[in-house]
């Protein structure tokens, strides 16, 4: 039965990287073929000043490299989901049935979540690669944007707090602590602040690489906590990120954009709850751990922007802070490299205490 349930994860990965592969040229054609790249880029910072330095990173007009790349992820995943379901409805009482990894109570919600983020994020992607919507560059704005996470998030936080009676976190050392309706309150904070870590897709190769370490940790904790087809979910969305990464490495045929970034970050919100409480275990303690690549992303912006503010001077030379680095000099290869080794140990950091709590 272990050997069984090693193979139900393992494999969605595998099958899920070989449709992402064979999805791609296909996808690739289709996006250079409607020139689905950013025509427009926001030449001021926040403070209305010249974005100089950012400029000089960001040349994404000059390359033409097309926005949605993150369809490969997402519907690679989905469709490996969808086939393992039908192979399982076709031939009950085989082994095919039993590699199905879709299920009510561990995977429809990060299903949902993944789809209604990526397909709100895909037309943001449209919009801004005609130039049209809410932002100046083209887009839905943030504050739309905003509203389409906490919507996704409180639909999720509802289900988790009425249909699956989730109402605690698990504190280490003290176990589970009931905080009654808190609950959806925090699950929405936590939505915002891992969905804010999106701006590390700022580099190439360096968001597809994170996520990957990311939910690799995380199939690694659902499956040592006996919560195999959540596992197996999570090695699925793995292994469209590796399709998407083969593509994405300097220099990337597309980049993730939002529709990949929505979809995932709401998803992982709901992994780690999912793989707290209600998989007994510490799922959700561990995701600063985890997901600290993310966290440090949007942390430096929301430094530089205060310090902005209250000093009136910067504190990093642009942000978030990979370009930082990119300002002074590193190639971006080096940037994304080394991101990728801080990312995995923490990845291990984060499973080993998972695991030990």
């Amino acid at each position: 039965m272990a050997s069984l349930g090693i193979i139900k994860v393992f494999f969605p990965a595998l099958v899920a990287f070989i449709v992402g592969i064979f999805l791609t040229p296909a996808l690739s054609a289709f996006l250079y073929k409607n020139e689905m790249w950013k025509k427009h880029s926001v030449r001021v910072a926040v403070d209305g000043k010249e974005a100089a330095i950012s400029q000089s990173i960001h040349k994404d007009e000059e390359r033409k490299v097309p926005r949605m790349g993150g369809v490969v992820i997402w519907l690679s995943a989905s469709i490996t989901a969808i086939l393992f379901w039908l192979l399982g409805e076709f031939f009950p009482g085989s082994i095919l049935e039993k590699l199905d990894f879709v299920s009510r109570n561990q995977t429809w919600i990060p299903l949902f979540t993944l789809l209604a983020g990526s397909l709100i994020g895909l037309i943001d992607d449209y919009l801004e690669t005609k130039g049209e919507g809410d932002h100046i560059a083209g887009g839905l704005s943030l504050k739309k944007r905003l509203f389409a996470v906490s919507a996704i998030s409180l639909a999720s936080a509802l289900w988790f707090y009425f249909k699956l009676d989730v109402h605690s976190i698990t504190i280490p050392l003290r176990g589970p602590v009931d905080i009654s309706w808190a609950f959806i309150v925090l699950f929405l904070i936590v939505t915002i602040a891992i969905y804010s870590g999106g701006v590390i897709d700022g580099i190439d190769g360096l968001s597809g690489g994170i996520f990957a370490a990311i939910f690799s940790a995380y199939a690694g904790i659902a499956y040592f906590q006996d919560q195999v087809n959540l596992a197996a979910f999570c090695a699925a969305i793995v292994g469209g990120l590796l399709a998407f990464l083969w593509f994405n490495i300097p220099p990337a045929r597309f980049f993730m954009s939002e529709t990949g970034i929505m979809g995932l970050t709401i998803t992982l919100t709901v992994v780690a709850f999912m793989t707290d409480t209600l998989g007994g275990g510490n799922g959700l303690i561990v995701l600063p751990i985890i997901a600290l690549p993310l966290l440090i992303a949007s942390g430096s912006s929301l430094i530089q922007v205060l310090s902005k503010r209250f000093r009136g001077k910067k504190i990093f030379l642009v942000a978030p802070i990979h370009h930082h680095f990119q300002a002074l000099g590193w190639p971006g290869y080096k940037v994304t490299m080394r991101f990728w080794v801080v990312g995995v140990i923490f990845a291990l950091l984060g499973l080993v205490l998972a695991l030990a709590g």
